[in-house]
């Protein structure tokens, strides 16, 4: 009997003779790659391709459960590979230790998949996979979760709606300089005490840490300057550790001297109230006081006092795990580093001592040690039940797509229901005529980048063969390049402007009636012959004209919008209007997801950190 015979008879011969052959890309070996790759491999699928950048942490091992103990610290994708594998030989698996948005992995490389599944747990890259699949023109089946829910969509160009036709919420951000230099709420505190004060002292240096952001173009480069500054010094202290005077060094060093420098800045304090600096010494006098077991109490919020009494303690509890691992282990050239554990005591009694004596500084409400327990380590759980499902439907929705019966895909929710499971689902909806990712015409770009010239593109392509008018803009990654008023890059060549092969540029036009809709062109470097024009298109695009705006609409009597063909009159869509920017504002959305863990807004200054691969982050934006 082979082994196929099962599968062969619930798929149908002809679904399984073409799963046999096909050649699938699958991004995200964490909580859901685990469980697709399982189910592509068992179902037989020829050839399967995983992207992955991430290492294996002990964190994932109760839900990931292609790894083990020994896998701590290798390629989540590799070994993913190597476990999988021995389910099905007959599976031929490639793994890449990669990032999927290395030009490698272009829209040529794209175009020899199939079908592709997203397993991920960022915005950012579920974007870009996003964009090339429908540069592609290749089916992507994209998937979520986050505890208890899950989602199964299935995105096709043309054909059904895409990641970003429907808006996404921005996650929640903080500038460097609210984090270090202006909190005004507990949750800014509490970041410096996890992100940079526990890190500096006991981790990663904050030049080092993935969850910083220190963007040298950023309005606060003299600022972040000064708070690298802080940061060697507090380099320094940390070589003293161990020490009798350790603890009032770094306490005067955050809690006073960096204080004082602040408070200095008197143009800083006009309209907010300044800081103030505590003593070591008059809170010395007064720790004898407090009960022994103040650590413990943490429902209640504590009293300066007692926050030091925490610190110092907690300070010396670190201090001496450190000095431990310094001395037991093996570390080479690296010295031993302690990480943020919400579930590790010692962790969370400094990070909850340390946010609250910065609360007090800066006149900020106190929480207790419960209380940033959640908001420092609020991790919606990844349930491996609930990955299993979703990795199941991904599947199952595949295998309509590889039968050509895309009308029968379904959107897919899973969502508790008291205290049932539930599915729920929808039709897939037809593209968002609107939307700046799949509404757009697209087109390769052949050229000779050393002797192309932006102006070449604008004059010899657009205009002279495409037809544009006057009014257009084009814009890169890196921002914008071109429009009627920014005309300073027109005799710089794709090389001046850092248009590579495998980059893209996009084409607004702004034209007042019959605009084209936005043209995306993705560039493929040439050697043209040198009596050839430098620049070319591969074939001339279809560029429809943009949808016109509905015509606006009496409001009923309480003067709410009236909803037309699923738009809300009278509202601008962000999506298109922001496609058009400065190269300060280009990729903001991309600054605002970092590879491991997403923050979701709630009201106030809750913070809910989702996060499959690893331990949650809290972003910080420039």
């Amino acid at each position: 009997m082979g082994r196929d015979k099962h599968v062969s008879k619930s798929l149908g011969s002809n679904l399984n003779a073409r799963i046999k052959q096909a050649r699938v890309l699958m991004v995200g070996a964490g909580g859901i790659g685990c469980e697709l790759l399982k189910n592509l491999v068992l179902s037989g699928f020829g050839e399967i391709h995983i992207v992955d950048l991430d290492t294996i942490d002990l964190s994932n091992l109760n839900r990931q459960f292609l790894f083990r103990t020994e896998h701590i610290k290798k390629s989540k994708a590799l070994v993913a590979k190597e476990s999988a594998g021995r389910f099905n030989p007959n599976v031929k698996i490639e793994a890449y230790h990669d990032n999927i948005k290395d030009p490698k992995f272009n829209v040529a490389w794209f175009k020899t998949f199939e079908i592709v599944f997203n397993a991920l747990d960022n915005l950012e890259a579920r974007r870009h996979v996003n964009k090339m699949c429908l540069a592609a023109d290749v089916p992507l089946v994209e998937s979520g979760t986050t505890g208890f829910n899950g989602q199964v969509q299935v995105i096709q160009k043309g054909k059904s709606q895409c990641y970003d036709c429907t808006p996404k919420d921005a996650p929640k951000s903080f500038p460097v300089c609210t984090i270090r230099s202006t909190p005004s709420q507990p949750i800014h505190c509490i970041v410096w005490a996890k992100s940079y004060l526990f890190t500096e002292i006991f981790g990663t240096s904050e030049d080092d840490a993935p969850e910083l952001d220190h963007s040298e173009d950023s309005e606060n480069a003299k600022e972040i300057e000064n708070l690298r500054n802080e940061a060697q010094a507090l380099k320094r202290i940390r070589e003293s550790m161990g020490s009798e005077d350790f603890p009032k060094l770094v306490f005067d060093k955050v809690f006073k001297e960096d204080i004082e420098r602040l408070r200095s800045m008197e143009d800083m304090w006009k309209m907010r109230k300044p800081p103030v600096a505590l003593d070591y010494q008059d809170l010395v006098q007064k720790v004898g006081a407090v009960h022994k077991n103040i650590a413990q109490q943490d429902q209640r919020e504590w009293s300066v006092v007692e926050n030091f009494a925490v610190f110092l303690d907690s300070l010396q509890r670190l201090s001496n795990r450190m000095e431990e691992s310094r001395a037991n282990a093996d570390t080479g050239n690296s010295p031993p580093i302690l990480t943020f554990d919400k579930d590790d005591v010692d962790t969370l009694d400094f990070v909850a001592a340390s946010a609250n004596l910065r609360s007090i500084v800066f006149d900020i409400g106190v929480r207790s040690k419960f209380d940033i327990k959640q908001m420092a380590g609020n991790i919606i759980p990844a349930i491996a039940t609930t990955n299993a499902m979703t990795a199941s439907i991904c599947v199952l929705q595949a295998f309509k797509v590889m039968r050509n019966e895309l009308n029968k895909a379904k959107m897919v929710f899973l969502a508790p229901n008291g205290t049932e499971r539930r599915l729920t689902t929808e039709a897939l909806s037809p593209p968002n005529p609107t939307c700046p990712v799949c509404s757009v015409a697209q087109s390769t770009l052949l050229v000779d980048a050393n002797r192309a010239t932006l102006n070449d593109l604008v004059e010899s392509v657009l205009r002279l063969r495409l037809g544009y008018g006057e009014e257009f803009s084009i814009n890169s990654e890196a921002g914008l390049l071109y429009d009627p008023e920014e005309d300073t890059n027109l005799q710089k060549t794709f090389t001046d402007l850092g248009l590579k092969n495998d980059t893209s540029i996009t084409i607004i036009d702004d034209a007042d009636e019959d605009a084209k809709v936005n043209l995306v062109l993705h560039i493929s470097e040439q050697s043209l012959d040198a009596e050839a024009k430098p620049i070319d298109l591969a074939q001339n695009p279809d560029i429809p004209l943009k949808p016109k705006a509905a015509s606006p609409t009496a409001t009923n009597d309480d003067a709410q919008p009236v909803v037309s063909n699923g738009l809300t009159n009278g509202v601008t869509n962000d999506a298109t209007s922001g496609l058009k920017r400065t190269a300060d504002q280009a990729g903001l959305e991309d600054e605002l997801i970092k590879k491991k863990g997403k923050v979701v807004a709630k009201p106030d200054d809750d913070v809910v950190l989702v996060d499959d691969a690893n331990d949650g982050i809290i972003l910080i934006d420039d």
